[in-house]
């Protein structure tokens, strides 16, 4: 197989820093071949900027070009399911931001589809590629922490003004767009569903959690501890309580670079340096994923087994689960 050829669907902030994050990787392997935005306009700049040679004022045109073999779905929350299956029912893999979908049901669409294509569907989870978090996985699987018993994550950001945060109709709230990285992050440590899952917080007048706390309770006595918040700064950590040690994933956890040793080292994991400036802080890691989806296409799977189509269904039915506790409802359920 030659290079993979990526159609980008979507010309938004987290597009750019995609492709700019596929620059660290060797021509040879991966190319950006198209972009489609809704306006023929902005995707043509962005064909500029990037030098993409194809640029299309629709989706439908992109994923109907055969150069392409995989795309990626940088657009907002609501519009994941139908570019997916638009992708999908196209013959072409596909890369989608996080959250995968809207709910579960969506969710279950998604995969169920990409089955009976015989395609390659993953929720784009990046933090999971990083070399601190594979470290800090390879640490919990051989034993180094003991037995892990407790998580604890924090995500929150004076963000409550963006627009894709706190309107419902661009499918807003701190669980799908910030809490995401903490219930990835639980389901990571444990690797199961949680028995239950226990949650409160606050709404805005859009209808749409503005802060969550929630509680999940895991098999063998262990537990995880989320929080998530758009009008104060949190710490943006991840520890990981073992009975022989305590990891924490230094802030920004999402795309960390630095674990430590709770009393003892602290061990980096250097980025490559980034082409070009970008909209989100590492944005350069995004890399590390594309490079796992080409090791599974190549072997002819439809799933990564680091982000499994399972461990995307947990994730989102545990997202839905803290959502609806706190009364936010989606048009789409």
């Amino acid at each position: 197989m030659g290079p993979l050829r990526w159609g980008i669907l979507s010309a938004g902030l987290i597009s750019h820093d995609f492709v700019v994050g596929t620059y660290a990787l060797p021509p040879a392997e991966h190319q950006v071949v198209a972009v489609a935005a809704r306006s023929l306009e902005s995707a043509k700049k962005f064909a500029t900027t990037h030098s993409i040679p194809n640029a299309y004022g629709s989706y439908e045109e992109l994923v109907k070009n055969s150069a392409v073999d995989i795309v990626y779905v940088g657009s907002i929350n609501p519009q994941h399911l139908p570019l997916v299956k638009l992708a999908l029912n196209n013959g072409k893999h596909v890369l989608c931001e996080k959250p995968l979908a809207m709910n579960v049901k969506e969710t279950k669409e998604m995969i169920a589809l990409a089955k009976s294509k015989n395609l390659f569907l993953m929720e784009a989870i990046w933090t999971r590629f990083f070399p601190a978090i594979q470290e800090l996985k390879k640490r919990i699987d051989n034993g180094s922490l003991g037995e892990v018993l407790q998580v604890v994550v924090q995500f929150g950001e004076c963000i409550s003004d963006v627009d894709r945060l706190r309107l419902k109709d661009l499918g807003g709230g701190t669980v799908l767009d910030l809490g995401v990285y903490c219930v990835q992050f639980a389901e990571l440590v444990f690797g199961e569903r949680p028995l239950k899952v226990i949650s409160g917080g606050h709404m805005n007048v859009d209808g749409v959690d503005e802060s969550s706390s929630s509680t999940l309770i895991f098999s063998n006595g262990r537990t995880a501890t989320l929080l998530t918040h758009s009008r104060v700064d949190l710490p943006n950590e991840a520890v990981v309580y073992g009975t022989k040690k305590t990891v924490k994933v230094r802030a920004p956890f999402w795309c960390s670079i630095e674990l430590e040793e709770v009393g003892g080292k602290v061990d980096t994991f250097p980025l490559p340096e980034e082409k070009m400036k970008t909209n989100f802080e590492r944005s350069v890691g995004l890399h590390y994923q594309c490079h796992a989806v080409k090791n599974s296409i190549l072997k002819g799977e439809n799933e990564c087994n680091v982000v499994s189509h399972n461990n995307s269904l947990i994730i989102a039915e545990i997202m839905e689960s803290i959502r609806k506790q706190i009364g936010v409802v989606y048009p789409q359920d």
